[in-house]
């Protein structure tokens, strides 16, 4: 059943053209953060045309961050953005793929729900696409739809036809197109050039698109002739040609773009007047500005994993840390190391002038073993140690291997054939709704993890219950493999503590090491809850950490805020 107008909730549309890469997500994000500073309900989605039906199963060196959603839905990274600029709590309905699109019409038609009808891209694909923006975004004042790609991919085709025909049926006053482009500056001519844009409009308007606003990415301000031009030869107002420039701040991006009216553009155009506050209050976002170019401390931080070199692929690892450098004033170097270098030089080499290690998730055996290293490096040099999934696992083995005396320790999915397989694969867990899932050897890669927020039980007189403040936290997960239960007392013995563990006491959660300044490793994925607004506990708490190393064990005394 087709929702009356009335009731649907006005979308802005978000595509990209000239090139890849130029930061939709972070300018849809930043635009959503100006309306929800304006008092409007708003959420986002983000369609991606790969055929996958889920990025769960790509590399992380082709795809980067795999973003994971309280419902266990494993996403592409842009969602970590939207959830970090504003107050939403997003699950699968917000990311969809022409693989899901595809799948579920495939289905209808194997079901004989299309009644013997040929199916075709027209109208069954285009109506699927439609049907699920409409489940994602009902109940919201306005809503931000991400279409991955860039206009002229044959694949991203589907949904761009989807979206020409929601504005068509309910109207530019409750549809709206946002077209990012990028404005080059070449040096030897000293210009910036339009015509990409230009090109990119053109390209849109063929097929059945005219943009209502153009975002111009560009290295230095937009001047005002060169905006003159754009919106002549694009059939776009003057006033809605926005300057993106390249900031050195991303949290700075909400303000820039207040300030040319973007966001008055927006609301003027949907007709959330009623709705909106007069004013946005981004008073939040002046103070994440502030944290960030004023900060009264520093700290170097060292993020060992194993697939450095695409740093997207630990993007909220990355942003997580900086947010705790935010709460505090402080500002965060990151030195990313192959941990394969590890291996090779030894820990020493690599961490020798970092106040702080953070072992991050991964797959697999290649690089474990520096993991491990950096592991027994941080343990016996006092150095602050923040695991994360593996980087649990990895500390896991180092206890074993060098305080339990368990020679040959390791996890299964590294030598299944280890004397004491301190991690391994479990068969059967209940999740938090009550649900018993079962997992094996042979299962599907993409329906094998332990996925999404579960909560978990924290010990009295540990730090990570000092550090949370609470009993029972909630946190994100995505892994296969676990801490081996047999092992508990035996590690125990050699000093381990078992910080959290599962609501029903089966799964180990969290490990710490009581004599060691700060040695924290957690199974959940705690970086998918952090905001620079908020930050998260453990981050906030290992930041702290590598300041109290680096001040020699007495922090300066801190500003009042």
């Amino acid at each position: 059943m087709t929702p009356s107008k009335s009731s649907v909730t006005p979308l802005v549309f978000v595509t990209g053209g000239v090139v890849s890469s130029l930061g939709k997500g972070i300018a849809a994000a930043s635009l959503a953060a100006i309306l929800e500073a304006r008092g409007l309900r708003v959420t986002m989605m983000k369609l991606d045309p790969y055929i996958n039906v889920d990025p769960g199963t790509m590399s992380p060196f082709q795809h980067g961050e795999v973003y994971v959603t309280d419902d266990g839905a494993e996403t592409d990274l842009d969602l970590g953005h939207y959830e970090r600029f504003i107050n939403v709590r997003l699950s699968g309905r917000n990311s969809i793929t022409t693989g899901k699109i595809y799948e579920s019409v495939i289905r209808k038609e194997r079901r004989g729900d299309y009644l013997g009808a040929t199916v075709q891209v027209i109208p069954h694909i285009t109506d699927a696409i439609k049907r699920a923006i409409d489940e994602a975004t009902q109940g919201f004042d306005v809503a931000l739809v991400e279409i991955g790609g860039t206009v002229g991919d044959i694949e991203s085709l589907p949904f761009l036809e989807a979206i020409r025909q929601i504005r068509t049926d309910r109207g530019p006053d409750k549809a709206m197109f946002m077209h990012l482009t990028l404005v080059p500056y070449i040096a030897a001519a000293g210009e910036l050039k339009t015509k990409p844009t230009q090109h990119s409009v053109k390209e849109l308007r063929s097929i059945g698109i005219q943009p209502d606003v153009l975002l111009c990415r560009s290295e230095q301000p937009l001047p005002d002739g060169e905006r003159r031009k754009i919106a002549s030869f694009t059939n776009v107002s003057e006033k809605a040609v926005i300057s993106a420039v390249d900031l050195d701040n991303i949290h700075k991006i909400p303000m820039w773009l207040h300030a040319q009216g973007l966001d008055e553009i927006v609301v003027g155009q949907l007709r959330l007047g009623d709705k909106a506050a007069p004013v946005a209050d981004l008073s939040e976002w002046i103070d994440v500005v502030n944290a960030v170019e004023q900060p009264i401390d520093e700290v170097t931080l060292a993020v060992v994993g194993k697939y450095v070199d695409h740093k997207d692929a630990y993007k909220s690892v990355g942003e997580a840390l900086k947010h705790g450098g935010i709460r505090q004033r402080t500002r965060v170097h990151l030195k990313w190391i192959e941990s394969q270098d590890i291996e090779r030089d030894g820990a020493e080499a690599w961490l020798g002038d970092v106040d702080g290690v953070l072992v991050p998730g991964g797959f697999g055996d290649r690089g474990f073993e520096g993991k491990v290293l950096t592991a027994t490096y941080a343990r016996q040099h006092h150095l602050p140690y923040f695991g994360i999934c593996y980087g649990m696992q990895a500390a896991v083995v180092d206890v074993a291997r060098n305080l339990a005396g368990l020679e040959g320790a390791n996890s299964t999915e590294n030598d299944k054939q280890s004397p004491h397989p301190v991690i391994g694969l479990i068969t059967e867990w209940r999740t938090q709704s009550g649900e018993v899932e079962r997992r094996s050897e042979g299962s599907d890669l993409g329906g094998t993890m332990r996925l999404g927020l579960q909560e978990q039980r924290l010990k009295p007189g540990t730090k990570a219950r000092e550090l949370y403040g609470k009993d029972v936290v909630s946190e994100r997960h995505r892994h296969r493999y676990e801490f081996n239960n047999r092992y508990r007392t035996q590690l125990e013995d050699a000093g381990l503590v078992i910080s959290a563990k599962s609501m029903d006491d089966l799964l180990v959660e969290m490990i710490e090491l009581p004599e060691h300044p700060w040695f924290i490793a957690c199974q959940a994925h705690p970086e998918f809850l952090s905001t620079p607004r908020g930050g998260h506990p453990l981050f906030i708490g290992f930041v702290r950490a590598a300041r109290e190393r680096r001040a020699g064990g007495k922090l300066l005394k801190e500003a009042q805020a």
